[in-house]
């Protein structure tokens, strides 16, 4: 897999939103943050939009990434938020300006779409908290975990787990089972997936799992982490499982999902033991 170059004091960081629309108001806070990390800041002119709840039309939110991604000066892309939209752009986007200058990519949730477009072709990208997100106290390690994800080769991890050296692709399930049979489509074999999920029913989720094993995600794995899952919700009738049963013994637990506490990963990458640190 294909790695970006770490950024240093001076980088230029993109700023767009590919999905859900943001305001100035959201945005100053993280801005402050990755200026005070040396970055300079640039906004999409798009950036600001209003298309209903998309940061503006499809062809908006389309001009700004494929800026972002042709501007040789550019050298990560943080997308704003999350919420849902790049799926309707994705396959309007040229690479062909990426693959000569290769920059991360930022974000989760909806961003999932990318990440797993970027994994088919072969670049490594960040699945990570996102500007939107910042402002909240409890949002500091998360944010402390990007800046390191962007400045250093090896990322430490406060966790007392044990994973075995792979690529760790996955992201966001709803977004990861969407994308079966999609340009967007990526191989799990001999990898780490890593899930997570928010605002989904039970019985949501098992269809979804059931989903990937019988589309062959799931079969070949070294490992599954499943992240937070985070307001789930029921049917009148329970479901009768928690995600965990839903799983089974298919689980490993990492800290990281769609929640404030979202350590940084670096989708691609192999594993290795320098990255255990408890």
């Amino acid at each position: 897999m294909i790695e970006p170059k770490l950024l240093k004091t001076g980088s230029k960081i993109a700023l767009i939103s590919t999905a859900r629309k943001v305001s100035v108001q959201e945005m100053k806070f993280a801005i402050s943050v990755f200026q005070s990390w040396g970055l300079e800041v640039v906004e999409g002119k798009n950036l600001y939009q209003v298309d209903n709840q998309f940061a503006g039309t499809d062809a908006e939110r389309i001009s700004d990434l494929q800026w972002a991604l042709d501007n040789p000066e550019i050298e990560a892309i943080v997308c704003a938020r999350g919420g849902y939209g790049t799926a309707r752009i994705i396959d309007h986007i040229d690479f062909t300006g990426f693959k000569k200058n290769p920059k991360w990519i930022v974000g989760f949730s909806d961003v999932t779409v990318l990440h797993c477009h970027l994994q088919n072709m072969g670049y490594c990208s960040i699945h990570a908290i996102m500007p939107i997100l910042f402002e909240n106290p409890k949002a500091q390690p998360s944010i402390e975990s990007l800046k390191e994800a962007l400045f250093n080769k090896n990322i430490t991890y406060p966790q007392r787990y044990t994973l075995p050296e792979a690529e760790i692709v996955g992201g966001n399930l709803s977004i990861v089972h969407n994308l079966i049979g999609t340009k967007s489509d990526f191989d799990t074999t001999n990898k780490i997936l890593f899930l997570e999920d928010i605002d989904e029913y039970f019985y949501h989720i098992d269809r979804m799992i059931n989903h990937l094993e019988r589309a062959n995600k799931l079969s070949n794995l070294k490992a599954l982490v499943i992240g937070h899952f985070t307001d789930l919700k029921d049917n009148t009738i329970p479901f009768g499982k928690t995600v965990k049963e839903i799983i089974l013994d298919n689980v490993s637990k990492n800290n990281a999902g769609h929640d404030f506490d979202n350590l940084a990963i670096v989708f691609g990458r192999k594993w290795t033991k320098e990255e255990k640190v408890s």
